[in-house]
């Protein structure tokens, strides 16, 4: 929808909806009878003695297009004059319009992100399969008065189930392969079930297995065909050469021969399974024996049958054919049921694990029993009304044989998924005790890369409690650390900095520590002096002062220790009294004083109280602390 366009109504989108659909069902019969017209005029205008005109060629691709949805046709042009039944359905064939019917299906019901919510799925499914269903009507009509007209009564079934069913395929795959529109029928109990994780993991286990199963008896069957077309190729060479003389008609014969390939693969599975297949209304063939007069039509596919009286070893071994059927089943039921080797508390158990198996089984036979009596049918009248596989007895006899191998094999699939590795301990023990004397010293991290030190990083070892643990490189052992480095580093930021950048050393000369101010010993008394009186404490500023001694005067002039700033600072206004008298230099002339780093007349220099820093500056403020 445009942005000046008025929006469509909701009625009026959903009619447009189905009218799609409706249009897309008529294109998908149209294109599958359009492809098969094409091909047979093609075979018709090279032919180079056609029988009749492009009308007879339409109405036999017509016909042709009705049995390939299993319609029934019928041969009036015969030698006798008597209409015979067509009926064998060229699986094949069907692939072309039930692949198209089904994407019919899908795209019609597909959400519409411009119109969420008009498409309904049973309307999609309804529409598409009415507009199918008027071309088949259409097409039995015209071929009414062609060579192969179609029994009417085939219309219904199996015509019609075939094309609801591939569209109703298409339909449940657009709407994300969910069973919900079924289970609203369904009883209350199903419904509760469906709704359970454990129940879907189950049935599509179960669907997925069968499937295998079908397929690999469809496989095998196959095989057998090939197998017996290669021991009789002389036959089978001798009865295509004498079919038709030109290259149209055998480009023709081997056509249908490729569409009757898989009728011949499940043919050679119904004769691995046991029942075998008919020949006639009185011959039979399976691995036991082949008995009665066959009736066979000169095909080139039919020189696989074996030779006529009882089975050989040779016979026998296409029993191997079920055999890895049901070996296939229970390897995708074991793989269900143990997702995960030794992972006990997410498998199934045994119990569930032979019920899946054995519904898969039962799903093998129902698979197996669709495609046998799809795969035959009557060629004819008298003999030939019964030629194929008999399906009520090919489908018990392949959910037998999957059962009996599938269910035992499964479990034992599962038991060795589930198996635990009895000597793992003994492993994992020996590993313990030689992991510290393999993984050996550490290297030394102190040492310099440019030196040429150990730099490799140190092994895994054991943890003290016995867990396994990795050496943790913590220190850089690189060319970028090292000595040479550092110094071109700070080099290139000086200069590419234009001068603004201070010429700092590489390596920063480390701060002093502050030394704690040392305390003048007491001097020696020269002579005896007046003694001082101390009338109250003295406050200090600075570190305790070692007491004087009472009446112990130090003379000017006379040498003693420095004294320590601050010291005796004691006022009047501290104490109320007169401070004593310092030994102090102050008579002494300036100018005059001893060797260097002393006071005049000899005495120390006072200590300065600031740190210095890397470059020798004073920092005010970093006062010597004791």
């Amino acid at each position: 929808m445009t942005e000046c366009s008025p929006m469509l109504p909701a009625e009026r989108s959903r009619t447009t909806a189905l009218a799609s659909a409706f249009v897309r069902g008529v294109l998908a019969a149209g294109l599958g009878l359009g492809a098969l017209a094409v091909l047979v005029v093609l075979l018709w205008i090279t032919s180079p003695y056609p029988d009749s005109g492009p009308g007879g060629a339409l109405h036999v691709a017509t016909g042709l297009w009705l049995l390939a949805h299993g319609a029934e046709l019928v041969r009036a042009d015969t030698v006798g004059g008597h209409p015979v039944p067509v009926a064998t359905v060229p699986l094949l064939l069907v692939a072309l319009p039930v692949w198209l019917l089904h994407r019919a299906g899908r795209d019609s019901a597909e959400p519409d992100t411009e119109a969420a919510g008009t498409r309904s799925a049973i309307g999609a499914f309804c529409a598409v399969s009415a507009g199918y269903l008027l071309v088949a009507l259409a097409s039995v009509a015209y071929a009414q008065g062609g060579a192969l007209p179609a029994v009417r009564a085939t219309v219904g079934f199996p015509l019609s189930f075939v094309v609801t069913g591939a569209a109703a395929s298409g339909v449940w795959a657009a709407r994300g392969h969910t069973f919900a529109p079924l289970m609203v029928w369904a009883p209350l109990r199903l419904q509760e079930a469906a709704a359970r994780p454990r129940f879907r993991s189950g049935a599509a286990v179960t669907v997925r297995s069968a499937a295998a199963g079908v397929l690999t008896l469809l496989g095998g069957g196959a095989l057998l065909v090939a197998v017996a077309l290669a021991w009789h190729s002389g036959a089978a060479r001798e009865s295509f050469l004498g079919l038709a003389g030109d290259w149209s008609g055998r480009i023709s014969v081997l056509l249908l021969a490729a569409a009757l390939v898989p009728n011949a693969a499940m043919w050679g599975a119904a004769y691995g399974l046991g029942p075998g297949f008919s020949l006639g209304s009185a011959s039979t063939a399976n691995p036991l024996a082949f008995t009665g007069p066959p009736a066979l039509p000169d095909f080139p596919l039919l020189a696989a049958v074996p030779s006529h009286g009882a089975g050989t070893g040779a016979n026998w071994a296409a029993v191997a054919i079920p055999v890895v059927a049901g070996l296939t089943v229970a390897r995708f039921v074991s793989r269900g049921a143990a997702p995960a080797p030794d992972a006990r508390e997410e498998a199934w158990s045994q119990g569930r694990t032979a019920l899946v198996a054995g519904l898969a089984a039962l799903g093998t036979g129902v698979g197996a029993a669709v495609l046998a009596a799809a795969s035959g049918g009557p060629m004819g009248n008298g003999a030939l009304a019964e030629f194929g596989p008999v399906w009520w007895l090919v489908g018990p006899a392949a959910a037998g044989w999957t059962a009996v191998i599938g269910v035992p094999a499964a479990l034992l699939f599962r038991a060795w998924r589930l198996r635990e590795n009895r000597w793992g301990w003994r492993w994992e023990s020996g590993a313990g005790d030689s992991a510290p004397s393999e993984a050996g010293p550490l290297p030394d991290r102190t040492a310099d890369p440019d030196q040429g030190g150990n730099t490799e990083r140190p092994a895994a070892g054991i943890g003290p409690m016995g867990e396994e643990a990795e050496a943790y490189d913590f220190l850089a052992a690189d060319p970028w650390h090292g000595e040479g480095a550092r110094e071109a580093r700070w080099a290139a930021l000086k200069k590419n900095s234009g001068g603004l950048m201070a010429g700092f050393p590489a390596h920063p000369a480390p701060r002093p520590l502050p030394e704690p101010a040392k305390t003048a010993a007491p001097a020696k008394t020269a002579a005896p002096a007046r003694p001082v009186e101390r009338t109250g404490p003295v406050e200090r500023n600075g570190p305790a002062e070692p007491a004087e001694p009472v009446g112990v005067v130090v003379p000017s002039g006379a040498a003693g220790p420095a004294p320590v700033p601050g010291a005796s600072r004691a006022t009047a206004g501290d104490t109320g009294t007169p401070a004593a008298p310092e030994a102090s230099s102050s008579s002494a002339p300036e100018g005059g004083g001893g060797p260097e780093g002393t006071g005049p007349e000899g005495a120390p220099e006072e200590q300065d109280d600031r740190v210095r820093d890397a470059e020798e500056h004073q920092e005010p403020g970093w006062e010597a602390s004791p």
